[in-house]
């Protein structure tokens, strides 16, 4: 994630603004609400529940071990085509439809009808340009200062985090053709742009942005280091003040500040270069083919390079037919890799020097996009993983037919130390899942998508145990529009206290149908 990120989980006492000091609601035949959330059915109670419980609508309960989230009184219980079953109180029910309304009219679809006191306002908004038929991606969600900012085909748009008023625009010339996942630590974006607007256009040069003001800075050919150099996408990473792109089998390194190269190679004692992963180090992931079998499939590489220079620090050589997945965390580094004939997969953890501190088969599944199977591109695309020095979190479920599964309805904790699993939660009901998006305040923060009906929230866990705190909860209203940000393509991002969700693709406009973009919520 980019941009600040303040805005700690609310301490144990702390009380949510206009929040009534009474008990929360327990739904009829659930019986009293337990005094904690235990990440185990009988396993040791956490801390005792605070007044902050009381003051959302959508409260934590525990239920069998797990975080469930329930609708307060007066709105009933949302389904999730947007019905809603009777309220228990006079107040009117509330259509929140299903999220993909025009919204325009006097039927105009707000997420925040019904808000109750101590819900998070959400806001909206919904594609405005047009694009190809078959949609077109997005990129982003980039939080820098009071603006985030988001990237389509050739065109960038900041919004206010507050409300999401559009601050500026930005577009360029030609279509962009690769773009990091974040941007350097004040702000600055260098991404990929065409030569042309042909259609076959190849990617030729990088333009830096400013993101903090949406100016375009110097802009830079890529020169070809041999013959096959050549692309229409370059894969590209920021690791300190170089960007590093990828392509065809070549890396090169340039100065995010002017543009000037740092390096240039294409092949390293006999492994070609085939991805980066950047952010607080540099790594790249090598492809070293069997020169002895051309059809065997070789072996995956990784490695750490010096950002200025591009000369290795480490190496680590995986097994012949293991494939390098994603990235979990830069620092420390853990990567998760699969063998797709054995279907199983693994994860690594390293320590600085390269050294492995530890490898092991999980007895989870986690997502294609956490894994890498079926999935080979953006090798720091998991939007469900965070690490603190000596543990994983990740989002996972029970493993299926294949290595990549769609729910990850529970967070499991994995010492990096042993490779052995510390806690898990308890299953969340179906339809809903669980995303850690960072280690902040000595907890971990959770995205819990929505399902059954109920908005997304976020919460908080323990470390130690996974005792579950309430952070943010979204209206139920929502549920609707939050529901249409796909799990298999959505760019989330959690900074200053807030949520960002972000379509991986969108449509044109269209008078029948939203194309919705980018949601937010939060402080």
């Amino acid at each position: 994630m980019t941009g600040p990120t303040s805005g700690a989980p609310p301490e144990p006492d702390e009380q949510w603004p206009g929040a009534a000091p009474t008990p929360p609601r327990v739904p009829p035949g659930f019986g009293p609400a337990p005094a904690a959330f235990d990440p185990q059915p009988g396993g040791r109670p956490g801390r005792r529940p605070s007044v902050v419980v009381a003051a959302l609508v959508a409260v934590l309960l525990v239920i069998g071990g797990g975080v469930y989230l329930t609708v307060g009184d007066g709105l009933g219980t949302f389904t999730r085509d947007g019905g809603t079953s009777a309220g228990t109180s006079g107040s009117p029910s509330v259509d929140q439809g299903d999220g993909k309304g025009p919204g325009v009219g006097p039927d105009a679809y707000d997420p925040n009808a019904g808000i109750r006191p101590g819900e998070a306002r959400v806001w909206l908004r919904d594609n405005q340009t047009e694009v190809a038929g078959s949609g077109t991606s997005q990129y982003g969600p980039w939080r820098v200062g009071d603006v985030v900012v988001k990237a389509i085909a050739n065109k960038f748009t900041a919004y206010a985090v507050a409300d999401g008023q559009e601050k500026w625009k930005l577009p360029l010339p030609t279509a962009m053709c690769g773009v990091p996942p974040a941007p350097s630590a004040n702000g600055k974006l260098v991404v990929g742009v065409k030569e042309s607007v042909s259609e076959k256009a190849r990617c030729t040069a990088l333009q830096q942005i400013d993101l903090t003001n949406g100016k375009a800075g110097w802009k830079v050919p890529v020169t070809p280091e041999n013959e096959h150099d050549t692309a229409l996408e370059f894969e590209m990473v920021i690791a300190g003040d170089t960007v590093a792109v990828a392509r065809s089998a070549v890396m090169s390194g340039f100065s995010v500040t002017d543009g000037r190269k740092l390096f240039g190679t294409w092949k390293a004692n006999g492994c070609y270069p085939s991805a980066f992963a950047g952010g607080a180090r540099l790594v790249v992931i090598r492809h070293c083919p069997d020169l002895n079998d051309a059809r065997a499939s070789g072996q995956a590489m990784v490695q750490e390079l010096d950002p200025a220079t591009g000369s290795p620090k480490w190496s680590h050589k995986y097994d012949p037919d293991w494939t390098v997945g994603r990235m979990l965390s830069m620092d420390p580094l853990v990567v998760a890799a699969h063998h797709k004939d054995r279907k199983t997969w693994n994860i690594t953890a390293f320590a600085a020097d390269g050294k492995v501190r530890s490898q092991h088969a999980p007895g989870f599944a986690v997502s294609g996009r956490c894994n890498g199977f079926g999935n080979a591109s953006g090798f720091q695309e998991c939007y469900a993983a965070a690490a603190d020095a000596d543990t994983l979190y990740i989002g996972a479920g029970k493993p299926g037919t294949s290595l990549g599964i769609e729910d990850t309805n529970q967070v499991v904790a994995v010492d990096l130390n042993t490779g052995k699993e510390r806690w898990r939660t308890a299953e969340q009901p179906k339809g809903r899942t669980m995303w850690p998006l960072a280690v902040e305040g000595g907890r971990v923060v959770v995205y819990v998508t929505p399902g059954s009906g109920e908005a997304g929230a976020v919460v908080s866990l323990a470390p130690a145990d996974g005792a579950s705190q309430p952070v943010l909860q979204s209206p139920a209203a929502s549920a609707g529009a939050e529901g249409v940000f796909y799990t298999h393509g959505v760019r989330i991002a959690w900074a200053g206290g807030r949520l960002f969700l972000l379509n991986g693709r969108v449509y044109s406009p269209d008078p029948r149908k939203a194309s919705r973009a980018i949601l937010s919520f939060g402080k």
